[in-house]
């Protein structure tokens, strides 16, 4: 059997999942509708810097983070403001908003272009 490529994957979950402009993304969040999540890895965010104010939940642990019943599970993505997932380039974040929209989780969206579009256009990111 055929492993299905990482771009149908990512097409398939972008067509069933809410993706939002950066621009919207980041009106959302200043008007404290919504919280930006960073899914990328840590050395990323030693790397590239991060948006400030982002929750940092590194997708491997996504899922036991937002589940209420997992021993892992972290208060802050417990809230009723819309979740925004970025990562490098919007292909993990896809596959991460649709694998939280499939445990039910609601309030969720990813940003589009990812962190990389946010700091190519010049947005505003801190470093550590």
């Amino acid at each position: 059997m055929a492993i299905t490529p990482i771009k149908t994957l990512v097409e398939n979950a972008k067509a069933d999942i809410r993706t939002l402009s950066q621009e919207e993304a980041a009106e959302m969040v200043a008007a404290g509708e919504a919280l930006f999540v960073d899914i990328r890895d840590p050395r990323e965010l030693a790397r590239d810097g991060r948006i400030e104010g982002a929750f940092h939940a590194p997708r491997g642990m996504l899922e036991f983070w937002i589940a209420p019943d997992s021993p892992y599970h972290k208060e802050e993505l417990a809230t009723d403001k819309t979740l925004i997932l970025y990562c490098a380039s919007a292909w993990r974040s896809a596959l991460s908003v649709k694998a939280l929209q499939d445990m039910g989780v609601e309030n969720i969206a990813e940003m589009e272009g990812g962190y990389g579009a946010w700091k190519k256009r010049g947005a505003p990111i801190v470093t550590e």
